[in-house]
């Protein structure tokens, strides 16, 4: 679990605890289909100062859902991917971005991410 290692017995919570973070869900999202260094993870999720990417793949990475992979190259290439934990997430993630699309139709926002390249 995250950096509380909180204990929980409702299902909610325990999720919560794994993919609750600000930008998780997002990072788990676009690295479902593929692998993707830092520097193109912050394009995408450009809101995510560098700091708060950083925890938020920390935080993955110590829950098992992604893995860090550095290449002794300069200058240096770190990429993340999914395990194979991290991929059992994709029903509920898609179940996610139907409902969130839902949501923006029905309230007359533009979707801006695809669902396309995951599915």
């Amino acid at each position: 679990m995250n950096g509380s290692h909180a204990e929980y017995n409702c299902p909610v919570g325990a999720t919560i605890d794994l993919i609750g973070g600000k930008y998780k869900a997002l990072i788990l999202w676009h690295l479902i289909d593929t692998t993707l260094r830092f520097g193109e993870l912050h394009k995408i999720i450009s809101q995510a100062t560098p700091k708060m990417l950083t925890q938020q793949l920390r935080e993955l990475e110590e829950a098992n859902l992604i893995t860090r992979t550095v290449y002794p190259v300069v200058p240096p290439k770190v990429e993340y991917r999914l395990t194979e934990f991290g991929k059992s997430l994709r029903p509920i993630l898609e179940t996610m971005y139907a409902w969130g699309a839902d949501y923006l139709r029905d309230n007359g926002k533009e979707i801006t991410c695809s669902m396309t390249a995951h599915a």
